[in-house]
């Protein structure tokens, strides 16, 4: 390693602050969650996932996709939902090879009652430091870095390229 570009002073403050942010804040979410509605952040990001899919329904490859997992860790997650009534597996009519997660009625209502404590710790801790320009500075930033790290766009948080 001869030609190795070391840090900058001013780059290392700014990524040992970003690995500070990405270790503190799981922990700050998941506690609210769990707190306040028996969830992790992983089981309310697979709910939440679920809940903005047409017709509340994605392939397990799909949702798997989706929230960043490999299939045995979804696999696991979604029986525990299951087991609490807010997800159902069924064969998907398309591929019968493929299964679907769908969100039953009382994981929508799952997802209704903890979002605003979720969006309340979200804002408190993320949103309501930063002025207006930081939150577009924000935006701005992390989607090139996701960009980089998500270059075929499995998160769905970048628009369409015109055709």
């Amino acid at each position: 390693m001869t030609n190795t570009r070391w840090l900058t002073a001013d780059e290392l403050r700014a990524w040992t602050t970003f690995v500070s942010v990405v270790e503190l804040l799981p922990g700050v979410l998941d506690s609210q969650l769990q707190r306040d509605a028996e969830l992790t952040h992983f089981e309310y990001f697979v709910l939440a996932m679920l809940s903005e899919a047409p017709q509340k329904t994605l392939r397990m490859t799909g949702l798997a996709s989706a929230t960043n997992a490999t299939l045995p860790r979804l696999s696991h997650v979604v029986s525990r939902l299951e087991k609490r009534g807010y997800v159902e597996r069924t064969a998907c009519a398309e591929d019968r090879r493929a299964t679907n997660a769908t969100l039953t009625e009382a994981g929508w209502q799952k997802v209704v009652a903890t979002a605003p404590g979720h969006v309340e710790t979200v804002r408190d801790n993320v949103i309501d430091p930063l002025t207006a320009e930081d939150v577009a500075d924000l935006e701005r930033v992390m989607s090139r870095v996701l960009a980089k790290l998500d270059p075929d766009n499995r998160f769905n948080r970048r628009p369409a390229e015109p055709a």
